[in-house]
């Protein structure tokens, strides 16, 4: 009975690593890589817990002799070792990769405010051109997102895309996206920042021609 339960309900937990704000559904390499390392640090920590319920398990059976080179040494150190060393070296392996590079990739710019994004990159004219509510970048190329804040502590996520990033004011943070086609994801802010932190969603809309059309865009010079 418990069996068929933890099946049928198997599909629902499931359900939960796709969709628009989930980083185990990617659409590009940065956020590929993270996601892998996700399900990485979970089977690590998978491996970890069933060794200690196992021990737990065994420690209601009879009284038995153990060998503490075996328990202690053998599985309770260089086992749990070996499983962090690996996770660890993964994070350091995938950090490596995703961290923005002088690559000549494209820049454009995310201004967080109390409550919403003022978003820019230079149009095909070369003037700037500002759209508050969604984030246009090139799809099928790496694109960097020049992050900062007017105010207090923000963060730019794109669950889909890359991690997150905080808006810090007075600083520019660097982050490395990329969407393998055209289409649109969704972003938010990551970091409680007042009243109005719930509605500062917005959209990211990677384009084939880059830049897009200046139609389906709001032309605002001077902006920071």
């Amino acid at each position: 009975m418990k069996c068929s339960r933890a099946i049928a309900a198997a599909p629902v937990v499931l359900a939960a690593c796709s969709g628009p704000l989930s980083t185990l559904d990617p659409g590009g390499d940065v956020a590929r890589d993270i996601a892998r390392l996700w399900w990485g640090m979970l089977a690590g920590a998978v491996l970890i817990t069933v060794f200690v319920l196992v021990l737990l398990a065994l420690g209601f059976g009879r009284p038995r002799a153990a060998l503490q080179r075996h328990w202690i040494y053998g599985l309770g150190l260089w086992f749990s070792m070996a499983v962090l060393a690996v996770v660890l070296g993964a994070g350091l392996w995938v950090g490596e990769r995703i961290v923005p590079r002088d690559d000549g990739a494209v820049t454009v710019r995310a201004h967080a405010v109390q409550w919403g994004w003022h978003f820019t990159h230079d149009g095909a004219d070369g003037r700037p051109v500002t759209d508050t509510r969604t984030l246009h970048i090139p799809a099928g190329q790496p694109v960097d997102i020049l992050v900062t804040s007017q105010d207090v502590i923000h963060s730019f996520w794109v669950p889909q895309l890359a991690g997150k990033m905080d808006a810090i004011p007075g600083r520019v943070n660097r982050l490395r996206v990329q969407a393998d086609r055209a289409g649109r994801f969704d972003g938010l802010c990551a970091e409680f920042c007042g009243l109005g932190h719930a509605a500062m969603r917005f959209d990211v809309r990677a384009h084939d021609v880059w830049p897009p059309a200046v139609a389906d865009r709001t032309i605002q010079e001077g902006h920071p």
